[in-house]
C-alpha cells in the first residue's frame, strides 16, 4: 500500500526541502521504493537531489497542466537512489493555468494515479505558502508531515496550517490527517527550544515524532553538492537523525496496519 505524505508548513526556512530529500534517501536505505515530488517553483528539492532544474524538458508543471503524464517526467536521483518528479520556475505559471482547469484541486492526485502503485512512499515538497499547489498536495496525500523549528513564532504559523488542513478535510480529502510534527534545527541547550518542544508534546502527544533533527553543518552543506546527507556524510548527526525518522515512520505505519487488521477481525 502506497503512503503519500505532503511535507508542509507555510513558514519558510523550517527545513521542508531538507526533510523531503533526506527522508526520501533514508527510506530508500531501508529498501523502500520512493518517489519525491517537487511542488515548489524554486526547485530546491530537484537541485538537492542532484538534478539540474535548468536542463529539464519536462517537469511536474507538465503533469499539473495535463501536457504530459507523470512517467514521462520522472528523473532519478543518482545520489539518493529515489525517483523524482522535478520542478523549476515553470511551476509559477502552473498556478495561474490550474485555476481555469476542471478539478483544479485534484490535478496532482490525477497525475499520480498511473504510477502510484510502483512506490511504497511518495513524498511531496510543498511551497512555503498555502496556495493552489499546496492545496493539490494536501488533496493528493494521506497525511501531512509538518517540520518546524522550536521557536516563538512557530506555533503561530501552525494554527493557520491547521485551519487549512481542516478546510481540506471538509471539502476535498476527508481522509487527510496530520501524520506527524518534526522538530528541526533542534538545539536542546536552548531553553526556548525546550519550552516550545514541551508545548508541542502536550498538544500533539504521539503525533510529535520522537526523532529531532539537529542543527548540523553537514546537513546544511549537502544540498550544494546535490546530495542527500546520507551519501554526503553517512556518519554525520544529520544522516543518523533522518535514518531514525525513516525508521519511526515505517514502524508507525506497521502499527497502524496491524491495528486496522485487528479492528477488521474483531
Amino acid at each position: 500500500m502506497t503512503r503519500i505524505y505532503a511535507v508542509a508548513n507555510q513558514k519558510g526556512g523550517v527545513g521542508k526541502t531538507t526533510t523531503c530529500v533526506n527522508l526520501a534517501a533514508s527510506l530508500v536505505a531501508t529498501k523502500k521504493r520512493v518517489l519525491l515530488v517537487d511542488l515548489d517553483p524554486q526547485g530546491n528539492a530537484t537541485m538537492g537531489s542532484g538534478v539540474d532544474k535548468s536542463e529539464l524538458e519536462l517537469t511536474v508543471y507538465d503533469v499539473l497542466t495535463r501536457r504530459a503524464d507523470a512517467r514521462e517526467c520522472l528523473q532519478t536521483s543518482e545520489s539518493g537512489q529515489f525517483k523524482l518528479l522535478p520542478a523549476n520556475g515553470d511551476l509559477t505559471a502552473a498556478e495561474v493555468e490550474m485555476l481555469s482547469l476542471d478539478g483544479k484541486e485534484r490535478l496532482l492526485w490525477d497525475g499520480l494515479q498511473p504510477i502510484k502503485d510502483e512506490f511504497d512512499y511518495i513524498i511531496i515538497d510543498c511551497p512555503p505558502s498555502l496556495n493552489m499547489l499546496t492545496v493539490n498536495a494536501l488533496t493528493a496525500c494521506d497525511g501531512v508531515i509538518i517540520p518546524m523549528q522550536c521557536e516563538y513564532y512557530a506555533l503561530e504559523g501552525l494554527s493557520a496550517l491547521m485551519n487549512t488542513i481542516g478546510r481540506i478535510q471538509e471539502l476535498l480529502n476527508p481522509n487527510l490527517k496530520i501524520e506527524g510534527l518534526l522538530r528541526t534545527m533542534y538545539d536542546p541547550r536552548n531553553s526556548l527550544t525546550n519550552d516550545v518542544s514541551a508545548q508541542l508534546s502536550q498538544h500533539f502527544g504521539d503525533r510529535l515524532y520522537r526523532t529531532c533533527i539537529p542543527r548540523n553543518v553537514r546537513l546544511a552543506e549537502a544540498p550544494s553538492y546535490g546530495q542527500p546527507v546520507l551519501s554526503y556524510d553517512r556518519q554525520s548527526k544529520g544522516a543518523i537523525a533522518y535514518l531514525a525518522l525513516a525508521g519511526e515512520i515505517i514502524r508507525r505505519n506497521e502499527n497502524d496496519e496491524k491495528a486496522a487488521a485487528h479492528a477488521a477481525h474483531s
